[in-house]
């Protein structure tokens, strides 16, 4: 018997119960439908990630005062203190590989415009920085050197800051605002840039000369943190441990003593972030993944179902020359079918589920063609697998019994 009459014989048993094989088709549909929803999710977000970060600074370096904390345990005030202004000078005039250095200090408080108020936070400092964060401005003109060194009260705001403060839509530069009753002019507004991959308002921000926030705000001496951006992203590792050496010989560290700094990346957050992210989509995949194994159960279940039922045609058939190989591939080509028509409509469902999620939801997604086939491909040998059995057990009838079945 040819490959052509197995498939005829199949699609006609399949035709004559149509609703069973649908209903039995459901499980993969909704894996298939599931595993490709929820890779596309799990994938989108990835993007999303390393897309912002990209944003923010890919080869960014953050360095704070204190060593990595353990078991949860505060560090004193006093080894919170440990970056100063020579750090700072150090970094800029004695590495290699970093392109931009920008100290950092900064306070939270309201801010006020006349009548109107807003909770934000104000940093301290220099033009560098927004090289390094990838800042841009809109309207006006960042603060210079010049201003640093005298501690001028000049700032550069947010999107955010502006809307809040300034309602009417009159243009914010050259207005003085107020944070904790200091004044401040604004020289400028930068571009926005939105949130980011942890939620947080990128244009709720006020900058301003890292000077004037020491002296006049914060009256302290010492830097919260210093903010640089290797030459390039992968120089990153090499400018962290030039920063390191310089850093400890700054302030004196014995090679036995531990940082009493420490240093991160956004290589190093991009990777955790995208560590967690695929985590999520591959557990999200597998109890999606769980559909598949129901629907493949129920395959097994309906074909044995089917080989009960028609025990006498499979007597019949033998008894007029097929042979149990035929039978074999007849019934295992009814549970490839099953299978394969609802990985197809499943790959439909899921692709269509997934684009309704980011019109919905606005939820950011990305289909790979890779899990497509994957599922495809998982439902294809699903249906071989659990159809196997049944199909053996057919084969494996004795033609006279088979036709004495009643």
């Amino acid at each position: 018997m040819n490959a052509t009459n197995l498939i005829k014989i199949a699609l006609r048993a399949l035709a004559n119960n149509k609703l069973r094989g649908f209903l039995t088709m459901l499980g993969i549909i909704i894996g298939v439908a599931s595993v490709i929803t929820m890779l596309a999710i799990g994938q989108g977000s990835k993007k999303s990630i390393q897309a912002q970060i990209s944003e923010m600074g890919s080869n960014m370096i953050m360095i704070q005062p204190g060593g990595d904390m353990f078991g949860g345990v505060r560090q004193s005030a006093e080894d919170m203190e440990t970056l100063e202004l020579e750090d700072y000078e150090s970094i800029v005039n004695d590495t290699r590989y970093v392109a931009a250095v920008s100290p950092s200090v900064n306070s939270s408080g309201q801010v006020v415009n006349g009548a109107n108020n807003a909770p934000t936070t104000i940093y301290g400092i220099s033009p560098d920085y927004m090289e390094i964060r990838r800042y841009e401005m809109e309207d006006g003109e960042m603060f210079t050197d010049q201003d640093i060194q005298t501690a001028a009260k000049v700032c550069v705001v947010g999107k955010t800051v502006v809307d809040n403060l300034f309602p009417g839509g009159e243009n914010p530069v050259g207005k003085v605002i107020r944070f904790e009753k200091l004044p401040f002019r604004i020289v400028g507004v930068l571009k926005s840039k939105g949130y980011n991959s942890m939620g947080m308002d990128q244009d709720d921000l006020i900058l301003a000369p890292y000077t004037t926030i020491q002296k006049k705000v914060l009256a302290i001496t010492h830097l919260q943190g210093i903010n640089c951006s290797a030459l390039k992203e992968e120089y990153t590792d090499q400018a962290i441990e030039e920063i390191t050496q310089l850093l400890r010989e700054n302030h004196k560290l014995k090679p036995t003593d531990e940082d009493d700094f420490t240093i991160r990346s956004q290589q190093e957050l991009s990777e955790m972030l995208t560590t967690t992210t695929d985590m999520m989509t591959m557990l999200l995949a597998a109890v999606a993944g769980i559909s598949l194994l129901v629907g493949g159960i129920g395959i097994m279940n309906i074909m044995y179902v089917s080989v009960t039922e028609r025990t006498r045609e499979i007597g019949l058939r033998m008894s007029i020359g097929a042979t149990g190989l035929d039978i074999l591939a007849q019934f295992l080509i009814e549970s490839i079918l099953i299978s394969v028509t609802g990985g197809l409509i499943g790959v439909v469902l899921g692709i269509g589920a997934a684009v309704l999620v980011n019109i919905v939801a606005n939820f950011p997604i990305y289909i790979q063609p890779w899990s497509v086939v994957l599922s495809f491909a998982v439902c294809t040998i699903t249906g071989v697998f659990f159809g196997w059995y049944p199909a053996k057990k057919a084969a494996q009838l004795d033609p006279i019994e088979a036709i004495r079945y009643e």
